[in-house]
């Protein structure tokens, strides 16, 4: 059982976590026909969008209420129906995500009660959903955001109807990159299943050309497909932060789930795996079964570098749990980890201790290891510590593809293993060639 610790210190030195808005307006993105809409100042959409643009190397559609000093003080109700209106005649969204800033959840606009009156006085609204998710940016994190906007989801829009024993729902959390939900939804078809993603990024930020620009999002769960996910036989949630949405569905539909808490490594995969075929009463594709050996060939030919070494962490708490497992599964010690919310995983975390606080603890704990993992920007301390860095998380925006990089499943799990075990093995040679003295410039 891991000691979780916040560091007593007045600011953020050097901050690690993203804002809940930024979180939230990564889960709409999965939605088709979405355009995020903040409600705050143009900022904290700037702020959210240069993010967002930079790891995804995509065209971001977000738009903002644009608060001002003025409209701060005397309320932002008409701010949030003009800007809703303005969306809906130059856009035609099919449906709009609206977050919350610290701006306004400091004022205390009643942002649901505004919706209200806005679609009292405008019933051509009626036909798409606004879907609010709470989201102060002065607590919690990037994860606590895209769960509250899952949750928000599946609150407003599923309906019932007649169960299809075929379909699932796949929850799927702020830790899963948009080529995770490629794997993992043909991983799911190919037992039979029909699954519905919530979100689905993996079809809208995975990088693909479409016919011409769009201001909102081509691509992601349709609004149809929302409304049937209360005829699911079954909810899969994939991450811890998933199961307050997988509990909202269980209550309102009676909809049973199970949370995977990660995809990562010979053993999570196995019961991913048995899971679906006792679901769907199919046995485990033989494609499934050829890449389970390759990845245990992986695991021999990479497990001498990873014995034994100190690896620290600065991650979302969802995505910290699932690389710690991958790691001590190959036999190696975990340094220090970090991370940025409270989640009931950290102290579950087979591990002396977890930090909730900022990278200027990270650099602090993290000397003596032999690797980080982190985001883009643990990479000067990684310069200054002479440490290698597997990046992973969010932002990266010092590496390529960062929508299709895969880490789930079996191909993905053998991609993470050759990835960090590449830098292990030129650490090693390095540090080889320094007993020799065989250095050059």
């Amino acid at each position: 059982m891991a000691v979780v610790t916040v560091p007593d210190k007045s600011v953020a030195v050097n901050p690690l976590k993203q804002s809940q808005a930024l979180g939230a307006s990564l889960a709409f993105l999965g939605l088709r026909g979405m355009i995020p809409l903040f409600h705050g100042s143009q900022g904290c959409t700037a702020f959210a969008k240069v993010v967002l643009v930079r790891h995804f190397r995509e065209a971001i559609p977000l738009a903002t209420t644009a608060m001002t000093e003025v409209t701060t003080i005397l309320g932002g109700e008409e701010n949030v129906e003009q800007a809703i209106l303005t969306l809906v005649e130059k856009s035609n969204p099919e449906i709009i995500g609206l977050c919350s800033t610290g701006l306004t959840e400091t004022r205390g606009d009643d942002i649901e009660r505004f919706l209200k009156d806005i679609r009292d006085r405008h019933p051509e609204l009626a036909h798409i959903p606004v879907v609010f998710a709470p989201t102060p940016d002065f607590k919690g994190a990037l994860q606590d955001g895209f769960a509250a906007a899952v949750e928000s989801i599946v609150k407003q829009i599923p309906q019932a109807g007649a169960i299809r024993s075929e379909q699932v729902t796949i929850l799927a959390g702020s830790a899963f990159t948009p080529g995770d939900l490629q794997e993992i939804k043909e991983i799911v078809t190919s037992f039979g299943l029909i699954p519905i993603f919530v979100p689905d990024i993996g079809a809208s930020l995975d990088g693909h050309l479409e016919d011409g620009y769009t201001a909102i999002t081509a691509s992601g769960t349709s609004v149809a497909q929302l409304k049937a996910v209360g005829c699911s036989a079954f909810t899969i949630a994939l991450g811890e932060s998933m199961r307050g949405a997988a509990k909202i569905l269980e209550q309102r539909f009676g909809i049973p789930y199970e949370v995977f808490s990660e995809l990562t490594g010979l053993e999570p995969v196995d019961e991913f795996l048995q899971a679906l075929a006792i679901l769907s009463s199919n046995p485990v594709p033989e494609k499934y079964r050829r890449q389970r050996r390759q990845l245990q060939d992986a695991m021999l030919d990479t497990h001498f570098y990873f014995g034994a070494k100190r690896v620290s962490l600065a991650l979302e708490p969802d995505l910290l749990w699932s690389t710690v497992r991958f790691l001590q599964s190959m036999g190696t010690q975990i340094h220090a980890a970090v991370t940025t919310t409270r989640s009931p995983l950290l102290e579950k975390l087979p591990i002396k201790s977890v930090t909730i606080g900022d990278l200027e603890d990270l650099e602090e704990l993290a000397v003596g290891s032999d690797l980080l993992i982190g985001n883009s920007n643990v990479a000067a301390i990684a310069k200054r510590l002479s440490i290698p860095l597997y990046r992973l998380g969010i932002p990266i925006y010092d590496r390529l593809g960062n929508g299709l990089f895969t880490k789930v499943g079996y191909r993905g799990s053998m991609e993470v293993l050759f990835g960090i075990g590449n830098l292990f093995l030129e650490a090693e040679e390095e540090r080889v060639k320094h007993l020799w003295g065989l250095e050059t410039d």
